[in-house]
């Protein structure tokens, strides 16, 4: 997913609880904040349902107008009974948590909702702060196994936090997914659009793992059953690329459309060269439909700052798994 926002780069992920400001989803409770964090929470709160109208644009920019009231501390968001995600405060991305209207990837939230009891390890490429790992697993997401990987160092600090308050449950790699092993730079300013794609040997030095190299490191069994969530911001192409023995196991691949993309280059690539079904969300019909041609995803793609997931897989069981949910509602 896409949105307008920066992180804090000077932020310290490693703050003690004292300085954490935490906020139930479940009930809208805030503990730990003073009256400037609370006019502050409540201004993001108002911020998120006002430009919600918009694809929340302009939020980041209300975000980082209000940063100075945060003196450096932690926002801890309880996404449910078993799930705990930290994220520095005032943070335009993923302070959208604190609107308790506002739900993150719907359409993939569906998903992993909809396989709970299903036997699978994610591998969550381009894991950000860890929400995914996070989620998925908790308990009312099935408790499954998760490897979170993240080549950015700053990410990385609060990625370490985010399984360190939630006992340490899921596996962490530091480094970005390619075509092939070897070495990149990362480049860009928004913690969440980081990318290895257009640096031209500039920022961060960092590691570059294939997918099929993952299967090894980390010991995945060919026999096993994997959900590959790619938002590795515009090298999917060359990660799907670098994880064919991955794409012949059971798996289902997560991969981001970004809305400010005519051509839907990664669901081009998947129908043009590769044997996988794609399925995306469809609002209109409240299930994950799936695409004989990319033509479809004119119509779903409303929003040039928003990202949109397609699903891609091979495997009969995860088909079978995807045809048969549909939503409660479309949003």
């Amino acid at each position: 997913m896409t949105l307008e926002a920066t992180l804090p780069m000077h932020q310290n992920a490693n703050q003690g609880s004292s300085s954490t400001i935490t906020f139930d989803r479940a009930t809208g409770r805030i503990s730990g904040a003073g009256i400037r964090e609370r006019v502050a929470i409540a201004a993001m709160q108002a911020g998120a349902r006002i430009s919600s109208a918009w694809f929340y644009r302009g939020f980041a920019v209300g975000c980082r107008a209000l940063r100075a009231l945060s003196q450096g501390r932690m926002l801890e968001v309880r996404l449910n009974d078993d799930a705990r995600f930290s994220f520095p405060f005032c943070d335009g991305y993923w302070s959208l948590l604190l609107d308790l209207r506002y739900g993150y990837e719907r359409d993939i939230d569906l998903f992993f909702r909809g396989i709970a009891d299903a036997d699978y390890t994610l591998i969550d490429c381009g894991a950000n702060f860890g929400y995914w790992s996070t989620v998925v697993s908790s308990r009312p997401y099935g408790s499954h196994k998760s490897i979170a990987i993240e080549p950015s160092s700053a990410n990385f600090a609060v990625l370490s936090r985010n399984a360190r308050i939630n006992n340490d449950r899921f596996t962490l790699l530091k480094s970005a997914i390619g075509a092939t092993e070897g070495v990149a730079h990362l480049s860009g300013h928004k913690h969440e659009a980081m990318s290895i794609a257009d640096s031209h040997g500039e920022g961060e030095e960092v590691p570059v793992v294939a997918l099929d190299g993952l299967m090894d490191r980390m010991s995945l069994s060919p026999q096993g059953r994997y959900v590959l969530k790619l938002d590795v911001e515009g090298v999917e192409v060359p990660a799907l690329q670098g994880g064919s023995r991955l794409l012949q196991t059971d798996c289902v691949v997560i991969c981001e459309e970004h809305g400010n993309d005519p051509r839907h280059t990664i669901s081009r690539y998947i129908l043009d060269n590769t044997s996988l079904k794609l399925f995306c969300y469809d609002p209109a019909t409240k299930r994950f439909e799936h695409l004989a041609e990319v033509s479809s995803l004119d119509r779903i793609k409303q929003a040039a700052n928003f990202g949109y997931n397609v699903l891609a897989t091979a495997s009969p069981y995860w088909e079978q798994r995807i045809r048969s949910l549909k939503a409660a509602s479309p949003d």
